[in-house]
């Protein structure tokens, strides 16, 4: 095989690009450079010997009864002198092959092969990384540069803006780092892979790494909800009766919970368990208050909720945190009454209507 095989080959286990992109990349070089020094726009191709390396430019005309353009047609009388079997429409192909063309297609090919190469290196990681959106990858902080983290993600660089993570994260270069592939763009300088740690995407990504049944599918995340570095809630589902889905996130002593809570830097989670019905489900995403009584309105998509007096502060939470992450979790307007507020002073209602959720989890370092 030719010295020039040889360094193709050397390109495609260097670059893991597959030859046939790179023979491509240099035919279609070859035939730009062909153009340019011997001033024709004929029509011709450039065929490679994979084995020998030889380099032979073909030009193309097709065969007519009058010629207008010497460059694309050729006579039926010219045609049937390179070969009797020639008719009209035909296409001949003959070799036009300059003496020099070896020393000359190689200067000016080579910064058109060396763009190509870089075109095709970029669009196997663009795909690579698209395909990759919404998943979890670990990298090691490169560079920082006005507090953007360039983390080194193996044959390219993802970013992550100081708005992607979570207040109180601090990171310094070599530093080992969790993110989620939240978009992959293209531009002029090739694929840029924008890295979050704030989406709620990459809560649902931990929980999957940490739990077996999340990533087998014997456990579902139904909906989560989270004002990163705060607080997450995330209901969860399964249909298997023999599986606590609460239990199985939490792990045994709060073992796999806290993995993540670690990850997320001390966020507080809340885990509790879907259920279809709303008043259920919206109960049961209020924890940690005990709720008294739900009133659903369909039409409106819209819950009235009751809790005992002393919980009141407790369902709406912190600068209503509490209530306002139950809401976007479960897909409902939430109003929260006082025990007090929605029946009136040592007022109470049936027995029959009290309603208590399901259990739930909170969690936090």
């Amino acid at each position: 095989m030719s010295e020039f095989m040889n360094a193709i080959g050397d390109l495609v286990k260097e670059k893991g690009i597959p030859q046939e992109v790179i023979m491509e990349a240099i035919e279609s070089a070859l035939i730009s450079a062909y153009k340019k020094n011997y001033g024709t726009a004929a029509n011709v191709r450039v065929e490679i010997n994979e084995f020998t390396g030889d380099v032979e430019v073909l030009m193309q005309k097709t065969v007519v009864e009058e010629v207008e353009d010497e460059f694309t047609e050729i006579s039926l009388e010219e045609a049937r002198e390179i070969d009797s079997r020639y008719e009209i429409d035909d296409i001949v192909e003959y070799e036009v092959t300059p003496k020099d063309f070896g020393r000359i297609a190689a200067q000016t090919a080579k910064q058109v092969v060396v763009q190509r190469l870089r075109e095709a290196e970029r669009g196997m990681v663009f795909d690579n990384y698209i395909s990759r959106q919404g998943d979890l990858i670990t990298g090691i902080v490169q560079r920082i540069s006005n507090e953007t983290l360039f983390v080194n993600i193996g044959n390219t660089e993802g970013i992550l803006v100081k708005g992607e993570r979570a207040a109180g994260e601090k990171y310094k270069v070599n530093d080992r780092i969790k993110a989620y592939i939240m978009d992959v763009r293209k531009s002029a300088k090739g694929p840029q892979i924008f890295l979050s740690r704030t989406h709620p995407g990459f809560v649902e990504r931990l929980f999957e790494l940490e739990v077996p049944e999340i990533e087998d599918g014997d456990v579902v995340i139904k909906s989560i909800a989270r004002e990163a570095g705060s607080r997450t809630k995330i209901a969860v589902y399964t249909e298997d009766e023999d599986i606590d889905p609460v239990g199985a996130c939490v792990g045994q002593n709060g073992s796999r919970v806290r993995n993540i809570v670690d990850e997320l830097w001390g966020e507080k989670i809340d885990i509790t368990t879907w259920d279809e019905d709303p008043a259920v489900l919206i109960s049961n995403v209020l924890s940690p208050a005990k709720v008294e009584k739900v009133m659903v309105d369909e039409e409106e998509h819209a819950a009235t909720v009751v809790v005992p007096d002393y919980q009141l502060s407790l369902a709406i939470g912190k600068e209503g945190q509490n209530v306002r992450l139950a809401a976007r979790l479960c897909g409902w307007k939430i109003d929260i009454k006082s025990h007090s507020q929605y029946f009136g002073e040592g007022e109470d209602f049936e027995e029959e209507e009290e309603y208590d959720g399901e259990e739930y989890v909170e969690y936090e370092e």
